[in-house]
């Protein structure tokens, strides 16, 4: 996979990674807002496994904001997301907060590039994979990167947070 060079107009998301060196691949889709669902959105356009296409959710964890990256195949368990950071209960952020502390908007949140860096939750499932394709900063735009560069440029923890 081959470094794309950052192109004026880029996403934090994508100045983030082309700062920190890592390689990544961006995709680009024509997004369809009548479409049900973000994530399997984008692993049709791209014709990429739901498997391998992960979503960016905003939970909150005892009071904390916390990203979840979760195949878009499945589910985000809260009790397993609690569990991960040492706390008790999580439910989902509002959506407007999420938006206002990651600068993105809502089905493009990335876990790459916040305005306020989240603690963040990669699910296991990620690391069967040799490239994973997350939100790249809006909708309609994913990027595509080791789950091992992921976890490190958002000092992520890897718990199994994701169902079926």
């Amino acid at each position: 996979m081959a470094k794309k060079k950052q192109q004026s107009g880029g996403t934090p998301a994508t100045v983030a990674l082309t700062a920190a060196g890592v390689t990544y691949k961006v995709h680009a889709y024509e997004h369809d807002p009548a479409h049900p669902s973000y994530g399997e959105e984008a692993a049709e356009a791209m014709g990429v496994s739901p498997e391998r296409v992960f979503k960016t959710l905003v939970a909150d964890v005892d009071g904390v904001l916390t990203v979840a990256v979760v195949p878009v195949a499945g589910q985000l368990d809260l009790k397993a997301l609690a569990t991960a950071v040492s706390g008790k209960r999580a439910s989902m952020a509002d959506p407007t907060l999420a938006e206002r502390t990651t600068g993105y908007v809502r089905g493009g949140i990335s876990p790459l590039g916040q305005r306020k860096r989240l603690r963040t939750v990669l699910d296991t499932s990620a690391d069967a994979h040799t490239t994973i394709c997350v939100s790249a900063g809006r909708r309609g735009l994913e990027v595509e990167l080791s789950p091992a560069d992921l976890a490190g440029l958002t000092d992520a923890v890897r718990a199994p947070i994701a169902r079926a």
